[in-house]
């Protein structure tokens, strides 16, 4: 009897340890603590793991793309909270993209594979790094579709997450000062939000403008254009002179203008544009635009509601920091901080290369 009770508290005391102990796990600590399962590659997309692709050979955390893969990298890159990316394309095989209307027109069962990782050191970016997230946007029948993908901490394989996930983040930036950030990875809705033309999933980097520059292919630079089309992927480039083309913003042997067009075109044209979610706010920042008031020069915000905070005009030329734009750019508050999601933290450079910009302006 006495051994009964003696047992019986015993076990009271462990299941409420239990319950007591428990926390609830991050997606990607969830994802760490399962084992890399099996799966066949039966063309039924998308898969549970991005090993099942195939698209990389040998250690997968390596990145060492198969020889289908097209690499490619857009002129200037959107922040994300200081993460490299690398770039790939899976055009199917005896398939090719056409370029029709200034448009590129991806054949259905197109993938495009985006990598996100930090090095441990930004002084030594080939050194030891850490992949946080793999984005897949596929294109089917219906339409483009994105699929966020949580690497584990062994670094030997991704699980998909639709929901998304956080993590944190350590690395030591060019200054040599230690950095830590909570790092976001959007879940599959939140991708529409800046993947979106006309409310239909669309690509942003997979732009001619985006993509007509000189890319270092071999021993050296070829306009990535080119290859795609000598490799038999692409139809339909002529020359780059006969297609648009944006500047890498941080080259600064290029005008002051073009870099923070180009800026503001891949941070923040994907929405503001006549066909983005954003088209209701009037204020048009991709490179083509012209007009200085859709450019948002001494013009009142549509619905900026606290994202205007105490400041009257989008862009006050000569005086940056009465400017929303800016503003925004400066701040992480939910509700005023744009771009509205892929960041936490505030990118020091572009605030300082559009403070500039607007500085010159008259």
């Amino acid at each position: 009897m006495i051994l009964n009770k003696f047992t019986s508290w015993i076990t009271f005391g462990i299941l409420l340890f239990a319950i007591f102990s428990c926390k609830k796990e991050t997606p990607e600590q969830a994802v760490a603590k399962l084992p890399v399962e099996e799966e066949n590659a039966d063309g039924n997309l998308p898969y549970k793991w991005l090993s099942t692709y195939s698209f990389f050979e040998g250690e997968l955390n390596k990145l060492h793309q198969n020889s289908e893969l097209l690499e490619y990298s857009p002129a200037s890159s959107l922040f994300t909270d200081y993460a490299f990316k690398s770039r790939f394309v899976s055009i199917p095989k005896d398939s090719i993209a056409e370029i029709i209307d200034g448009e590129i027109n991806f054949p259905e069962g197109t993938i495009f594979i985006k990598n996100f990782y930090y090095p441990e050191d930004f002084r030594k970016p080939e050194d030891k790094k850490r992949i946080i997230e793999t984005r897949l946007l596929i294109l089917g029948s219906s339409g483009w579709e994105a699929y966020p993908y949580i690497w584990n901490e062994a670094q030997t394989d991704a699980q998909l997450k639709v929901v998304g996930g956080q993590t944190k983040v350590k690395f030591t930036n060019l200054d040599g000062k230690e950095q830590v950030i909570d790092y976001l990875i959007p879940n599959k809705n939140q991708c529409k939000s800046c993947h979106n033309k006309n409310e239909q999933m669309a690509p942003i980097g997979a732009q001619i403008k985006h993509l007509n520059w000189e890319k270092t292919e071999g021993a050296s630079p070829k306009n990535q254009l080119i290859v795609w089309q000598e490799k038999g992927k692409l139809n339909g480039f002529e020359s780059p002179l006969s297609h648009p083309s944006l500047i890498n913003y941080e080259d600064k042997n290029q005008t002051l203008n073009l870099r923070a067009r180009a800026y503001l075109d891949i941070n923040c044209a994907h929405c503001h544009n006549a066909e983005g979610p954003a088209s209701t706010s009037g204020l048009f920042l991709d490179y083509e635009e012209t007009d200085p008031l859709k450019l948002g020069l001494n013009k009142t915000p549509v619905a900026a509601g606290k994202g205007a905070g105490k400041f009257t005009y989008d862009i006050l030329p000569g005086k940056p920091d009465e400017s929303i734009l800016l503003h925004r750019m400066k701040s992480t508050e939910v509700g005023v901080a744009m771009p509205e999601i892929g960041r936490t933290t505030v990118h020091e450079e572009g605030i300082q290369l559009i403070r500039e910009w607007i500085l010159s302006l008259k």
